[in-house]
């Protein structure tokens, strides 16, 4: 094998230079009213701010940190239909119409993106792609030919091959015409900015903790001020409020993995994912300077019950030096998404019961058209179009045998770490710790974590997860506390990261 080159001694994602120059918006600091207020600054509730302010809708965007910042910052930003394999799978659960309405939706959000790319003349990279879903395992290329298949049944526009483009072993692909890549940031930017010149009132820093349900709703913030208004969007990637939905038991969270490669290699064009595990994502790019590179991704896990998760970049690590001679390795990160029973999202109203409260989470991974699809479903919802999705999507639907039976297990799964975690035995002690090092400890005899950053400084906070008290596991890659049971992660001082937790981990002070 090639020499290997050094991980990034931190992460930091590709896009991520990209916003630099974006504005900053105030702190909600008063009361206000609003006909629809958004909370989520990502694809999907900032492209619903979009679509609702075109229409003349007055908006109120809250986000909890930057926006930008969450998951979309984070993704590979491959704008296709083609979502692994699950054409035949939804054929086989769902029915073929649904299936058909589920390809449609994405190809829909497709178009609508690169319109309005083309529209506004807006720089980021558009490409049109092919997308590649290919196997070098035996067990696969009878789910590939079955894949094909269902393209064939749905008239879905590609081919079978038995070999692809690009320089790595395959025994078999199928392949998706006519998808796009781009610059996810560069997009989002441009639409914050029209967003905002529209009228749309966006806020920082302002996170949402409850929701006062009735005929005009609040968003309540955790200062305490409230936006009153006639419809509410929840887009925070987990929902923020339930509404009796029970979202945390109908989704689970895995994060993912993806590195940023500089290689002499000619890159042949497409978007290729692997159908067998460890997955394999690969794609080209461009730095902000304009060198080329690969985005390697993968190693998909349940967040908090992955192995020690440096070894997850250092597996793609090593598969970007065997495959594509990566002379540097210029970016890792990674990111958290959240799968649904019937990998289908909950896009919609949020229950039967309240229908001025919409969601939209649980993208599997595929949230580019999954977000847009989404935004355009509850735009017109809002404004009482007819949407030929909205049944499909519904967060109240039924859900098939074989979901509820997927649902049991990812909650016996739940059941297993809460009651592991508490009869762990932690046998280091705060004064172990070495420098950027974090763990599990023992404090004043009971389960504690402490993290020691290079400085020598300790960070010592209770491991019990403020949302249903699992304990949370430290995260060496990215440097934080994960919950193995929802999803929720915290920063090494203890600050909520991600939901559905919403209070931070309480600190811990050492004699």
């Amino acid at each position: 094998m090639t020499n290997i080159p050094p991980l990034p001694t931190y992460p930091e994602s590709l896009w991520m230079q990209a916003i630099e120059g974006l504005p900053s918006y105030s702190k909600l600091q008063h009361d206000i009213e609003a006909d629809v207020a958004i909370v989520g600054g990502g694809i999907s509730g900032i492209t619903t701010a979009y679509k609702l302010t075109q229409a003349g809708v007055k908006v109120a965007l809250l986000e909890a940190g930057k926006l930008l910042h969450g998951t979309t910052g984070h993704t590979t930003a491959k704008i296709t239909a083609q979502h692994h394999l699950i054409y035949d799978e939804l054929i086989k659960q769902e029915g073929k119409e649904k299936a058909a309405l589920y390809f449609k939706a994405n190809q829909d959000a497709r178009k609508f993106m690169e319109s309005l790319i083309e529209q506004q003349a807006i720089e980021c990279g558009l490409q049109a792609q092919d997308a590649y879903v290919f196997t070098n395992s035996d067990e696969y290329v009878q789910k590939l030919q079955n894949e094909m298949s269902a393209y064939e049944s749905l008239g879905i526009h590609g081919a079978y091959l038995d070999r692809i483009p690009l320089n790595v072993p395959a025994k078999a692909a199928v392949r998706m015409d006519g998808q796009a890549q781009f610059h996810p940031l560069q997009y989002m930017a441009a639409l914050v900015k029209m967003t905002a010149e529209a009228g749309c009132h966006l806020y920082e820093q302002t996170t949402a903790v409850d929701i006062q349900e009735g005929p005009q709703p609040k968003v309540v913030t955790a200062d305490g001020h409230s936006v009153t208004c006639k419809h509410i969007v929840v887009c925070s990637h987990f929902p923020f409020y339930d509404g009796h939905g029970f979202f945390f038991a109908r989704m689970h969270a895995e994060r993912s993995y993806a590195l940023g490669i500089k290689t002499d290699q000619t890159y042949p064009g497409g978007m290729y994912i692997s159908a067998e595990e460890p997955t394999r994502s690969i794609r080209s790019a461009a730095s902000s300077d304009r060198t080329p590179l690969l985005i390697v991704g993968g190693q998909n896990h349940k967040t908090g019950q992955g192995i020690c998760t440096i070894n997850h970049y250092e597996a793609l690590q090593a598969y970007a030096s065997q495959h594509f001679n990566a002379s540097d390795i210029a970016y890792r990160w990674s990111a958290q998404d959240l799968v649904t029973g019937d990998k289908i999202p909950y896009i919609g109203r949020i229950t039967a019961s309240s229908p001025n409260i919409y969601i939209a989470t649980g993208f599997k991974k595929w949230g580019m058209t999954s977000g847009t699809a989404a935004a355009m479903l509850i735009s017109d919802l809002i404004q009482e179009k007819n949407n030929e999705y909205e049944e499909l999507f519904a967060p109240s639907r039924s859900l098939s045998l074989k979901t509820l039976k997927n649902l049991v297990v990812d909650n016996f799964d739940v059941a297993k770490h809460l009651v592991g975690g508490k009869l762990e035995m932690v046998r280091r002690k705060p004064e172990d710790l070495a420098p950027d090092e974090g763990s599990a400890v023992t404090v004043h005899g009971r389960r504690a974590g402490a993290y020691r950053d290079k400085e020598g400084k300790l960070y010592v906070v209770d491991t019990t997860c403020t949302h249903m008290g699992c304990e949370v596991e430290w995260n060496d890659g990215e440097r934080t506390w994960d919950c193995p049971c929802h999803g929720s992660r915290f920063s090494m001082t203890g600050e909520v990261m991600e939901g559905p937790a919403e209070k931070p981990l309480k600190s811990i002070s050492l004699p």
